[in-house]
């Protein structure tokens, strides 16, 4: 992979003012009178969470090239060059699991998407780089079809060269969800400043008359040690002097400061289209709709991603006369793994059905062919499918009618 590393010459180009707020971390300011930016996005849990479920979701599964036959089955092609770029080492420093994980957070994060370079060499893709955000440029025709430009560093690119993952939106969901953030960030200061510096008494003892300094500071030592403690827990307090305790309570705001945090972290599931439960709050997760809720989240959220990448890794990893007969595939049944009972659930099925040869099966959960009768399409549940079994003998035929009559 020595290739061409770095053949870009540094350039500027005027950006906008949100542009450089985002490059310096700074963000952009919301109603909440928070600035938001990746960065701090990123530091709201809700947040954090969905994009790394998103993200290492997607590339945990199973990635390869498949070539395509002409009556559209698919088989794995391990020996086309670009297979190992995202099944195994995208680059000498990136394995294919990291630059998945990085292109869906940038797709997630920032507004130009997920992008990465190619590096052709000899008319084969040698290696796949990821460059810091703000490296890879991207402009858009002014006619208004969305077709891309590429540069790097001001360079022109060709777009066989560059591999972009975008959203259904000119925006990413951190971008949308701004102002969701905000607030998410002004609640978590709130309530940081609730049990730090405003920690507040458990009440307060009222005097109808002064009491001074000294008789204050007795006052407080007296009631310490008569009421402080573990061993003095329960006892009755003992005021004098015409004294009353008033119990402090917190705010009306304050009281519902859970239940408010608990619809903003609602707002940013909703963003990113991924079920609340995959998010932390599991308040309204049971047994019966926590696996409702995981297809949704494969079906919704993350199918849409895998399909966007799919259709990206093929318009850069392959030249315009292979994208007929190659692609790029991922490995969906990866997610049944986890669950050893619906994995066998789901073979048994197969394999009863003669959709699977048992050998096929074992191929699919990473064991060795078995024996040669494992090649045959057999229900294991009846014995007369049994591969080498006796055939059932035929039944002996009705008599006929006129044979009865005869008698």
């Amino acid at each position: 992979m020595s290739g061409m590393r770095w053949p870009f010459n540094l350039f500027t180009r005027k950006q906008t003012d949100a542009q450089i707020l985002e490059l310096l971390g700074g963000g952009v300011e919301t109603s909440s009178g928070i600035a938001v930016s990746v960065e701090s996005a990123l530091r709201v849990p809700a947040v954090a969470a969905a994009v790394r479920t998103i993200s290492e979701a997607a590339a945990s599964l199973d990635w390869r090239v498949v070539e395509i036959a002409a009556d559209g089955s698919e088989t794995p092609a391990p020996d086309h060059p670009a297979h190992p770029l995202v099944a195994d080492i995208a680059n000498d420093w990136t394995s294919s699991f990291e630059l998945i994980r990085s292109l869906l957070v940038d797709a997630l994060c920032r507004n130009e998407g997920g992008l990465a370079w190619v590096n052709w060499v000899n008319g084969q893709p040698a290696e796949i780089v990821r460059y810091n955000c703000g490296i890879i440029g991207v402009e858009y025709d002014q006619t208004g079809s969305g077709e891309p430009s590429y540069r790097i560093n001001g360079r022109p690119v060709p777009r066989q060269q560059i591999i972009h993952l975008r959203g259904p939106f000119d925006k990413s969901p951190v971008t949308l969800c701004r102002e969701a953030i905000g607030v998410a960030l002004v609640m978590e200061r709130h309530v940081g400043r609730l049990f730090g510096k405003g920690a507040r008494p458990g009440g307060i003892i009222r005097m109808k008359k002064a009491v001074g300094d000294e008789g204050a500071k007795r006052m407080i030592a007296g009631w310490k040690a008569a009421m402080e403690g573990s061993e003095n827990g329960g006892k009755t307090g003992i005021l004098w002097d015409d004294a009353e305790w008033q119990q402090m309570t917190l705010s009306s705001v304050d009281a519902q400061t859970q239940q408010l945090r608990l619809f903003q972290l609602q707002e940013i599931a909703r963003a990113f289209s991924i079920p609340v439960t995959m998010i932390g709050d599991l308040s309204r997760g049971t047994f019966m709709n926590a696996a409702e809720m995981q297809r949704q989240f494969l079906l919704l959220c993350l199918e849409p991603w895998i399909k966007a990448l799919e259709s990206a890794f093929r318009r850069a990893l392959f030249l315009p006369d292979e994208r007929s007969r190659f692609a790029v595939r991922c490995d969906r049944d990866d997610f049944s793994a986890i669950d050893l009972q619906v994995r066998s659930t789901a073979i048994n099925s197969l394999v009863a059905s003669r959709v699977l040869a048992p050998n096929e099966a074992r191929a699919w959960i990473g064991m060795p062919k078995g024996p040669a009768e494992l090649d045959t399409f057999a229900n294991p549940n009846t014995g007369s499918s049994q591969p080498g079994a006796t055939p059932a003998p035929a039944p002996a035929p009705a008599p006929r009618e006129e044979d009865d009559d005869a008698a």
